[in-house]
């Protein structure tokens, strides 16, 4: 299977994971192991950076997972950027997944300051990778402020509802070719991740579908499969649907 390239760097899985919201460290380091992913993201605001305590970090191996710092729980542009600065200064990333939460309730993207956000960090140097919405016309601004994926919901955050905007999701696949399409928010389960690399996504974010499901373990496993088994199927492409029966075995050549 060929790689995601994100910026130039390959991944060998394209499962991207998490790591909020699981009982324990223990059990965050598992659930990583079982997913296969291989980038990881970690909220620059919620971890224990200058190590003084356990830390999150202390549960990932940063010689085998890429580290993704992400901007949760920021709701403004500025906060946003000074998480990423910070991000960079302790020897995190100078990549950052970007998220500006634009409503409490819905934690749906304040997509005008994502947009500002990404632009003044990609003009500091950094790899950005934006959380938005599923808009075509922000999309393509954050293309053209030199973000180097993006990343469209697919439902409200840590909802579980699945995909809930095929046909935008689907103008997004075919409008948005420069940069990689990753699908995040809203998986619940492993059919939800299938369906979305069946859309054509190249990749797949998730947290709460692996650290809220009953056994977060195997449903990191269960993630990687549907991850992979949905690439394939893209790229096997899909039968036709038809309306009325056509027979497994044509009747055609058989002797009366």
């Amino acid at each position: 299977m060929e790689p995601l390239v994100i910026a130039g760097k390959a991944f060998q899985s394209r499962l991207i994971v998490g790591t909020g919201k699981y009982k324990s460290g223990a059990e965050t380091q598992a659930a990583i192991e079982a997913s296969g992913a291989e980038m990881v993201t970690v909220a620059v605001r919620r971890v224990n950076l200058d190590r003084s305590k356990e830390s999150l970090l202390d549960y990932i191996d940063p010689q085998r997972y890429f580290l993704l710092p992400n901007t949760a729980g920021c709701y403004t542009a500025e906060e946003a950027i000074r998480a990423a600065r910070l991000g960079r200064e302790v020897g995190l990333s100078d990549w950052v997944k970007i998220e500006v939460i634009g409503d409490q309730a819905t934690l749906y993207p304040d997509v005008h300051a994502t947009v500002e956000a990404t632009r003044i960090l990609v003009k500091e140097g950094f790899t950005v990778l934006p959380y938005t919405s599923d808009d075509i016309v922000v999309a393509l601004r954050l293309v053209d402020a030199g973000a180097a994926a993006v990343m469209p919901l697919a439902a409200p955050i840590g909802s579980g509802l699945g995909i809930q905007n095929r046909a935008t999701l689907q103008i997004l696949r075919e409008r948005v070719t420069d940069v990689p399409l990753i699908v995040d928010a809203g998986v619940g389960t492993a059919s939800d991740a299938a369906l979305a690399m069946e859309m054509g996504a190249d990749g797949v974010l998730m947290n709460t579908a692996i650290a809220a499901a009953e056994n977060p373990i195997l449903m990191a496993e269960a993630m990687q499969h549907a991850v992979l088994a949905g690439r394939q199927a893209y790229l096997g492409g899909r039968m036709p649907r038809r309306l009325y029966a056509t027979a497994s075995s044509p009747m055609e050549g058989i002797s009366k």
